[in-house]
């Protein structure tokens, strides 16, 4: 409404204009009357002056209500009792428009405030920084863990420690970092987690730091306890026939007390004790046997990294598998995406984790007739390469999915107990890991990423 009246008032002068400015031309031109041009002349100056004085009247609220957004200016105002009603009208409308522009102002201060108070609450540290390396925004508990009063700048980082700074600086985004500081609070460890966004056109990355040192000690405690646990229960195994057995030996020997004389002891008694002497040494070859498989476990050597490729690996294991118990009835199946996928590892020790992985997949499935054991590499969402062994077993029982990686620990007849443990190892010792997904009845999933 207002721009039509605008429209008609603006119309209505230049037609003023331009009639007194053919009238002041005809005067002249036509009718040599000198004088009497002067009426049409001073009317058409009045009529340009107005015309101008008017689009400057506009000009200059418009002008002044930009010019008040810019500097973020909420308490301008114009009056509504001109005389025009163009103008009336526009500063109304101009009004309204501040009003709106104000509620939004104060709906972003709000919502502002309130992811600033949840940032503040979260029970992670968290900063964002951009190309440049400032940051924009970092909360209290960021502060605290590293243990300075302000952060504007991931330089800061570097007084603090240099790989802290190098890890922060060449971190990737949805990727998840973990190291160990030593600070003025003691030492601390340190799980960073990034990802970035856009904001204002402008790429931002998003870092949560989280102390994980009291969590990981639990979970240390814990492990040991488990450890200590299956390992007692191993060596009792072994201790508790070699000390019975040892005193029945014993016993053959004494009388009443007495140590027995050569001629009270014959043949059946000695036999029984080189038998039972036997015995004890069967024992004693278990227990050797358990100590070196806790010296395997404890002395893996650092992996010797190289670039290979999967296809291989996995034609490799395809020929070692054949000899595995259960090889016959079971099908296998491997597959490659894409074809030429490589990864940066040692190759021996990744294949034998491998050959643990699918070891375990064939005694699983000792007794399904329809056994299939499938492995797949390939690259997951987030870029990483990833190796799966697939089998449809029995699955894991949800009761023993906490215990599966606790060396020692088997529900096998024959076996050791630390296959898991040392490829979970092996994987940690490549910057990777190794997690197992069970669906009781249907099927089981170890999957490698690296």
């Amino acid at each position: 409404m207002i721009s039509k009246n605008l429209y008609l008032q603006i119309l209505v002068r230049v037609l003023i204009l331009v009639a007194s400015a053919l009238f002041l031309g005809w005067t002249i031109f036509e009718e040599k009357a000198y004088i009497l041009a002067s009426i049409p002349a001073i009317f058409l100056l009045i009529s340009t002056f107005n015309l101008v004085y008017f689009l400057n009247r506009i000009n200059r609220r418009i002008f002044y209500f930009f010019d008040a957004i810019k500097n973020e200016d909420s308490t301008l105002s114009f009056p509504k009792n001109s005389n025009n009603k163009i103008i009336n009208d526009l500063n109304t409308s101009l009004v309204k428009v501040n009003k709106q522009i104000q509620q939004i102002h104060i709906e972003n201060r709000q919502q502002e405030q309130y992811f600033q108070a949840l940032l503040e609450h979260a029970a992670t540290g968290m900063f964002t920084f951009n190309k440049k390396g400032f940051i924009l925004h970092s909360n209290n508990l960021a502060k605290q863990l590293f243990a300075v009063d302000v952060l504007t700048h991931v330089n800061q980082l570097r007084r603090i420690d240099n790989k802290l700074y190098q890890m922060v600086k060449d971190i990737r985004p949805s990727e998840q970092r973990l190291i160990t500081l030593n600070t003025k609070r003691g030492i601390i460890q340190m799980l960073l987690k990034s990802n970035s966004f856009i904001a204002d056109k402008e790429e931002l990355m998003l870092i949560s730091v989280h102390d994980i040192k009291n969590e990981l000690d639990e979970k240390e405690l814990d492990s040991w306890r488990k450890l200590i646990r299956v390992m007692m229960h191993e060596i009792m195994n072994s201790i508790t026939p070699i000390t019975s057995l040892s005193e029945s030996l014993a016993g053959y020997f004494y009388s009443e007390g007495k140590l027995k004389s050569p001629e009270q002891i014959n043949e059946k008694t000695i036999d029984t004790t080189i038998r039972g002497l036997e015995v004890i040494r069967e024992q004693g070859k278990v227990l050797i046997s358990f100590v070196e498989s806790y010296r395997k476990l404890t002395r893996l050597p650092l992996p010797e990294k190289k670039i290979f490729q999967v296809k291989n690996l996995l034609d490799n294991m395809r020929i070692l598998s054949s000899s595995f118990d259960g090889a016959d009835h079971i099908a296998l199946s491997c597959e490659v995406q894409p074809d030429w996928l490589e990864i940066l590892a040692d190759e021996k020790q990744i294949s034998q984790v491998l050959i643990n992985l699918v070891k375990n997949a064939f005694q699983s499935n000792a007794e399904n007739v329809n056994a299939t054991v499938k492995i797949i590499a390939h690259i997951e969402e987030n870029g990483r390469p990833e190796i799966k062994v697939i089998d449809n077993g029995p699955g894991i029982p949800d009761d023993l999915m906490d215990k599966i990686f606790v060396p020692f620990f088997t529900t096998k007849d024959a076996g050791s107990g630390i296959g898991l443990s040392i490829s979970r190892q092996i994987m940690q010792m490549h910057g990777g890991s190794l997690k197992i997904v069970s669906n009781p009845h249907k099927s089981t999933q170890a999957i490698l990423t690296f």
